[in-house]
């Protein structure tokens, strides 16, 4: 999996009930031609990435089909997940 693109936009409960600050990655990957996740016009993930008392994980995500934004009932490894969370926290540093 090769992140190629992503954006990112700070999600805001205007409710007050969560805690922590939570964001909102497109990401845009390209797998393998021989992953079952390929596709050639490419594969995005939405993930929600949450940071609360200085702790981030990703809390939950789904993968669209980049064409048409269909979404992809595919479950990422637990390596690309972790691969995923490596990359928002290391955006959000850098913001």
């Amino acid at each position: 999996m090769e992140i190629i693109e992503y954006s990112m936009i700070e999600l805001i409960d205007p409710t007050g009930i969560l805690s922590g600050n939570r964001y909102e990655f497109r990401v845009y990957v390209k797998f393998d031609e021989d992953d079952e996740l390929y596709n050639e016009k490419g594969t995005g993930i939405r993930v929600i990435y949450t940071v609360d008392e200085d702790k981030g994980k990703v809390a939950s995500y789904h993968l669209f089909d980049r064409a048409t934004d269909e979404v992809l009932d595919f479950d990422l490894e637990d390596e690309e997940v972790a691969e995923l969370a490596a990359f928002c926290e290391e955006q959000l540093e850098e913001e």
